[in-house]
């Protein structure tokens, strides 16, 4: 199957450039290849997903590929996309971070794989951190003029920028240790093809120029491949949610937000994103496809998108929870079905809505529904608005059609504590009973 990455790259829409005769390379047996991956948190977020599956479709393929944790040039950062310096990490955060990122690695590659082809981790701290300076500026600093250091983009959109800020020396290097890592892999592995976003191509083909630098007399060869940086259909950054980066573990964003991620993206992106993030093939895929444009409605892309990344980042059994999460929003039995959640879960699920905290006692004789919607809670602007909607009946307490009559006792308490209120289909509230 070897021979065909390039071509499931290419349809999946996860190939953005490649250098000449890459793919005849990549048809030609197993070739070894690596991504790097910087450890400036303790996590990946979902931008990081694309080269993890960069990685598992090679494997895949029949090639072996590097994990590379950036020890070393972690304590520098990368300037490729960035219009700040950023800001130097400490060992021990460093260290933190790359046992961080090490550990969610070893969930979709078995680095103690028996395979030809089995996944390698490595760490660049462990060569840069005995290489003196004046070391690296004889062996690797006079391979690489100025020059050609200033063409790169990195570069000149930082020189250029309109804060004048300009580059440290510190990061203006960054390009040549990631050169040397290619270099060194190179050499000791056998590594020659680099893979990564769009905007490391710069530092890639450094690499792939120091390698040929520092071997005149020998025909080596080396290879870039690059995929497209990912974006919504509305050209803006990708992997974000409202309340932030969207994280590849459960402790900072949980099973059922990552579901949900998944499940609200548009028609035009699921389309794009069942292709990328996914390991369905090309017929499974194009017949999702044409079910969801013959009834988007019923959203089954996205619903499928969801379900699939989950899986892949969390595990079959937490698609389960999330599913159920989600389907209890329009369950016919509602309130029973709710009570299946625990506590954690229904504070997810009702993240983000109004929420008012009353005393119990106020349910000794039952709370009428002018108090719960306006003059105990202010979630309606005034009593008279709490008059008109129950008469036009469109409140409901617990997903169950109430008048103006209604009164919240006891019995209704979700985990002897919540009541769930919603003004037609679009405005949900939740009073607290403490």
């Amino acid at each position: 199957m070897a021979q065909h990455l390039v071509d499931e790259l290419r349809w999946r829409g996860l190939l953005h450039d490649m250098t000449p005769g890459t793919e005849e390379k990549l048809k030609n047996g197993m070739t070894t290849a690596y991504i790097g991956f910087d450890p400036t948190a303790d996590a990946l977020h979902v931008g990081s997903l694309v080269p993890v599956i960069l990685m598992v479709h090679l494997f895949k393929a029949g090639h072996k590929p590097v994990a590379l944790l950036g020890g070393a040039t972690g304590m520098i950062g990368d300037p490729s996309g960035k219009s700040d310096e950023r800001n130097l990490l400490d060992e021990v955060t460093l260290n933190h971070n790359v046992n961080g990122i090490k550990s969610i690695l070893e969930k979709y590659l078995d680095f103690n794989s028996a395979a030809a082809n089995a996944p390698l981790l490595v760490n660049n701290y462990d060569w840069m951190k005995s290489f003196t300076f004046i070391e690296f500026a004889r062996e690797v600093g006079k391979r690489i003029t100025v020059n050609y250091m200033m063409s790169k983009d990195s570069v000149k959109k930082r020189l250029q920028g309109d804060t004048g800020a300009g580059m440290s020396f510190t990061e203006f290097t960054y390009q040549l240790i990631q050169g040397y890592d290619f270099y060194y892999l190179h050499k000791h592995f056998n590594c020659e093809l680099q893979m990564g976003g769009s905007d490391q191509w710069g530092n890639i083909t450094t690499g792939m120029e120091l390698i040929r630098r520092m071997n005149p007399d020998q025909d080596t060869h080396a290879f870039a491949l690059t995929c497209p940086l990912i974006t919504k259909s509305d050209g803006s950054k990708f992997g974000k949610s409202e309340s932030g980066n969207v994280w590849l573990t459960a402790e900072r964003t949980s099973v059922f937000k990552f579901y949900q991620f998944w499940l609200n993206v548009t028609d035009e992106d699921a389309e794009k994103y069942i292709k990328i993030f996914t390991f369905l093939d090309k017929v499974t895929i194009d017949d999702l496809i044409k079910a969801h444009q013959e009834a988007p409605h019923l959203r089954s892309l996205q619903k499928c998108l969801a379900k699939e990344v989950t899986a892949f980042v969390h595990g079959e059994e937490s698609v389960a929870q999330a599913e159920q999460a989600s389907g209890i929003l329009f369950s016919k039995d509602f309130k029973m079905d709710i009570q299946s959640l625990d506590k954690s879960l229904f504070n997810e699920v009702f993240e983000g809505v109004p929420i008012v905290i009353l005393p119990i006692s106020e349910l000794t004789n039952g709370l009428d529904m002018i108090s719960a919607l306006s003059a105990k809670t202010q979630f309606l602007a005034s009593n008279g608005e709490a008059r008109r909607a129950l008469q036009e009946q469109s409140i409901y307490v617990n997903k169950e059609k109430v008048g103006l009559d209604y009164r919240i006792a006891t019995n209704d308490l979700i985990h002897e504590k919540y009541i769930v209120i919603n003004k037609g289909k679009r405005q949900t509230y939740i009073i607290q009973f403490s």
